[in-house]
Formats: structure tokens, sequence, C-alpha cells
């Protein structure tokens, strides 16, 4: 028999052998089971239909089940605490819009930090918001849009999937530079404010893209300019609003995936790896595209820095654009 301190030595030793091991085949087999990946916002909007998207391809990498679980209410709030209490194993997962992070300067009393609680995973692609009108509005610009909210102060107006959403701030940050004045409607998703919208509810918003381009293309809204610094491919036709006339505006809104804080390193480089692989594919970024939302494959820490970096960012823009905090 071996001395008890042989023993002790070589048990040490086969641990540095196995554990390495043990973790790598622990991660090879994930996943054993379907994974579900949580939305904060009713089917139909951006969110919605990347994340349907992304989940199809996740599905056919994996050959398990990615489950799209839409959790509507409180701008991605809902959803957000369900993925911060879940287990951190990568079996829920949340796609959220850049404005999950506004949510910091909006809502003082989160159950969570937008950004402290939890893992991000990767990118999946930015999205531009577009300023579109009812057709019966008599403005077919920018700059008569301008001319006729200062004409009816007050008296217009817009919806938003949510308030401190992407388009619940560009709204706000137009209203500034323009230096006018009209009322904010949030709803439950960026869908049904574009039911209001074509029936003449409301005047005006600032959907994304992938949400309103339907309607822009049948002609039951008008498209005015699109919020970013470049146009649209899926619309070449629609100026920006840069150049349209209000040269300062500029917003652009990213889309990611993010997972339970103390996710492993390895597996959040797994989903990384699967996610950006999944947003090459040919057949997924032309249908990206095709709903103007431009594919964007980086690194779990540049992800990360961006969500650090624009809850910054849009804390600032609430103060300036004196948006009255969410209590």
């Amino acid at each position: 028999m071996l001395p008890m301190r042989n023993r002790v030595r070589m048990t040490l030793a086969l641990c540095l052998v196995l554990g390495p091991t043990t973790s790598v085949l622990a991660q090879a087999e994930y996943p054993v089971k379907p994974i579900r990946m949580l939305v904060g916002v009713a089917p139909g909007g951006a969110t919605d239909i990347i994340a349907r998207a992304l989940a199809a391809k996740l599905t056919e990498r994996f050959s398990r089940q990615v489950i799209v679980d839409p959790r509507p209410g409180a701008n991605h709030i809902i959803a957000g605490e369900i993925t911060a209490q879940a287990a951190p194993d990568g079996y829920t997962l949340q796609l959220i819009p850049e404005g999950f992070v506004i949510n910091a300067s909006i809502y003082p009393k989160l159950p969570f930090d937008p950004v402290r609680d939890f893992s991000a995973i990767a990118f999946a692609a930015n999205v531009a918001n577009m300023l579109v009108v009812h057709p019966a509005l008599p403005a077919r610009s920018v700059k008569e849009f301008i001319a006729l909210a200062r004409k009816r102060p007050g008296e217009m107006s817009y919806g938003t999937s949510s308030v401190g959403s992407p388009s619940h701030m560009s709204a706000e940050l137009f209203k500034v530079l323009a230096q006018v004045d009209y009322v904010h409607v949030p709803y439950k998703g960026n869908a049904l404010t574009m039911i209001d919208l074509v029936a003449g509810q409301l005047q005006f918003s600032f959907p994304s893209i992938p949400v309103s381009i339907s309607y822009v293309r049948s002609g039951r809204l008008r498209a005015l300019g699109v919020t970013t610094t470049s146009r649209a491919s899926a619309l070449p036709d629609v100026p920006t609003i840069q150049e349209a006339g209000l040269a300062t505006f500029e917003v652009s809104g990213w889309y990611g995936v993010i997972g339970p804080r103390n996710m492993s390193r390895a597996l959040v480089e797994r989903l990384n790896r699967e996610i950006n692989a999944s947003l090459t594919m040919p057949d997924l970024a032309k249908l990206l595209a095709a709903q103007g939302a431009d594919p964007v494959t980086r690194s779990a820490e540049a992800f990360a820095q961006a969500m650090a970096a624009d809850r910054q960012k849009w804390a600032d823009v609430v103060k300036r654009a004196g948006i009255i905090v969410q209590r």
C-alpha cells in the first residue's frame, strides 16, 4: 500500500489532469436541453423579429431547440428580472435593445442593474429607427414636419414601445433639437404602436425599421427620415434626418444577447462564437438586411463595453431632454 503522503499527491495530480478535461467535456456537451431566449416586448417588434431569426439558426447549429419566450412589459424589465434570477448555465438568454441600458436613467428603483447584473454575450444587429407619419398628416419632409409641430404645439401625439425605449429617446432628442412639443403615448411594444398609428389614433412615431418597413412599402405610413447618419440599405430613398434638415440629430440602436450574471467565460465564448457564426450565414444576413437590420459580429467584451458606454450616453440625453423619471 502506498504511504498516505503519496496517495494525497497522486489524488492532487489526478485532479489537475481531470479538472480541465471535465470542464471541456461539460462545455462540449452544452446544450443538452432546449434554450430559452426571452424578449421583453410583444411579438412583432424588432426585438422579436431578430430573436426569432437568430433562434432559428442557433437551433440548427446546436441541434437543440432555442425557444423565443415573449415577456412584454415595463421596457424589458419583466424579462430582465427573469433573466437576472436564472441559473448562469446558458439555458436562459435574453435579446435586448439599447433601451435596456437606458432603463438605469428612467427607473431609479430597478430590480437589477442593467449592466452589472448580467453577462454580456454578443451583439446581434444594429437597427435604425425611422420617423414615420400617418398619410393624413400634411407633412412630406422633416422640415415640413417641424413646421407643422411648431404650429400645433402639444397637439400631435406619438407612440413608442415603452418609456425609455430607443423610439422614445429618438422622439425626445428630436423634440429638443427641433424645439417642438408633442405628446408621448407608451405601449407594450412597437407592433401595438403601429396598429394605432395606421388607424390614425396617433400622428407619428419613431419605430425601428424592421417593425415599420412593411407599412412604409405598402403606403400605409409615410417615412420622412432615418435616425442614423447613413441611409438604410433596405430603404435607400429615405433620407437621414440629418440630411433632411436637422443637422445634429443622430440615434443608432444595437440589439444583443445577454445572460445571467456569473456565466463562465468558456460558456460565454461558446455562445458568442455560435451567435457570430449564425449572423454570418448568408440567408440570415439577407433576412435581417431586408428588414433594415445590419448583423454585428464582435466579441463579448466589446458588447460589455458598449452596454456600459451607452448607459452613460443616454443618462446625459435623459437629463438634457428633461424626461420625467418613472417612480
